[in-house]
């Protein structure tokens, strides 16, 4: 909570024992098998699909529906894994209703999509269960590669670069693997250890040598990984919180909210996580609502959303928007932050209201707060960088960065839209161009 100073609002265990399953809960069940075939059959096939256009990673998504349809759900699971290794966590993670349903011809005509989100759970999680791994690894090109960060980016590139022959080091400067995956997603979305899961079944390709608690910075610098390595690809995500910059921001009971959501998933029981009774989130996008509804099922009894502009402007979906408002949060917009007021610890957060232009009108907002959780965007940790990058680090189409030999993607570089599945397909694509590069193949 950053002191000791003493906050009465803020306790664990705020309900029934017994309600914390139910609140937790996984928020899409995987389909029943019938329940799968009722959904593939809605799907036209359609010839020029438009769904896989806005896929990311470019799944061929009527092949693997018309493969379970047609009773062979490990067939489709190999279809989507071929193109997202991740397909598993993508399918419970991915905004969906953002990217290949909203295109759905079903939807457009009725307003109803394809479930191709649940139809993709379904498909992978039958042939993860099963302990077996699709793929197998090329003829060895001995050359190794060292990737750094083991989040989306970095798992996707460095089994990509395994499948293809080569040995990869993963260096990860948590104590476990994963990324956004296991320390950044709300826990009802990714129930039931499943992101480690994930990634035990993903090392299974062989190749790929996972070392915890290295830091680029701190125990390694990018000078010794080029020359210890022949190629390097950078996936460490975004390791630093913006500020709020207003006045009283260091009282205690003001938190980041990827802190937050680490500890809930990092909880061996979430009823043991404190809450506030007054808490307030500030930002719009997918983090700040993940903060806003988990406050609200551990029992806080007003949990408001505060975003700077209007909600149409929110990078949360209206899907996550929506969801929050049906679990009790109230959603304010229009509004930035002034003041942190309280003795030492946080007890009323202040506002003004803005015009579309940012400008302040002059209205004064003043929340009843105990906790407030910051998640207003995240920045990259300077990790031995100054050649790469002042924000984000800057790449081409294929990863490649201003410097020989080094690739990037994911959250920290330049080219994707913070989610799950544009990381991985930009370390899968990164891990093409090294191959092609460590080869001669490339163009």
């Amino acid at each position: 909570m950053g002191s000791d100073v003493f906050q009465p609002g803020i306790s664990a265990g705020r309900l029934d024992p017994e309600s914390y399953d139910t609140q937790f809960a996984d928020l899409h069940p995987r389909l029943e098998p019938h329940e799968a075939l009722v959904a593939a059959d809605r799907c036209y096939f359609c010839h020029d699909a438009p769904c896989i256009t806005a896929c990311p990673t470019d799944i061929d998504i009527p092949l693997f529906i018309r493969q379970i349809a047609t009773g062979t759900p490990d067939a489709a699971a190999k279809t989507i894994l071929s193109q997202n290794i991740m397909g598993g966590m993508c399918a419970r993670v991915c905004p969906t209703e953002t990217l290949c349903e909203e295109v759905c011809v079903r939807e457009v005509a009725e307003g109803k999509p394809v479930l191709i989100g649940q139809l993709q759970r379904y498909a992978t999680d039958h042939l993860q269960e099963q302990g077996v791994h699709p793929f197998s690894r090329a003829a060895a090109t001995g050359k190794t590669v060292a990737v750094v960060g083991a989040g989306p980016a970095g798992l996707a590139c460095a089994h990509r670069l395994a499948m293809l022959g080569n040995d990869v080091v993963v260096l990860e400067a948590a104590d476990k693997p994963g990324g956004l995956n296991e320390f950044g997603i709300a826990t009802y979305k990714t129930t039931g250890g499943f992101a480690q899961a994930e990634v035990e079944w993903l090392l299974q390709i062989g190749g790929i040598k996972m070392q915890y608690n290295a830091a680029l910075g701190r125990d390694m610098t990018l000078a010794q990984l080029q020359t210890d390595y022949d190629a390097v690809f950078l996936g460490m995500g975004l390791g630093a919180v913006n500020a709020l910059g207003t006045e009283g921001e260091d009282k205690s009971g003001v938190t980041d909210a990827v802190d937050f959501i680490a500890d809930l998933r990092q909880a061996s029981d979430v009823a043991a996580v404190p809450i506030g009774r007054d808490v307030v989130v500030i930002g719009g996008g997918m983090t700040a609502v993940d903060a806003a509804v988990q406050a609200k099922l551990l029992g806080a009894l007003n949990v408001t959303l505060v975003y700077r502009r209007g909600r149409d402007r929110m990078n949360a979906s209206v899907f996550e928007q929506d969801l929050a408002a049906s679990k009790g949060v109230r959603i304010v917009t229009h509004a930035v932050p002034v003041a942190v007021h309280g003795n030492g610890a946080v007890r009323e957060m202040e506002f003004e209201y803005v015009d579309d232009a940012m400008k302040g009108t002059g209205q004064i907002l003043r929340l009843p707060a105990d906790q407030v959780f910051r998640a207003i965007g995240q920045r990259l940790v300077d990790g031995d960088l100054p050649e790469l990058a002042v924000n984000k680090i800057k790449v081409d189409s294929a990863g490649r960065t201003s410097v020989q030999g080094i690739w990037a993607g994911g959250d920290c570089a330049s080219g994707g839209d913070d989610l799950t599945v544009t990381a991985v397909a930009e370390g899968r694509d990164a891990a093409i161009d090294i191959h092609a590069m460590l080869t001669g193949a490339a163009g």
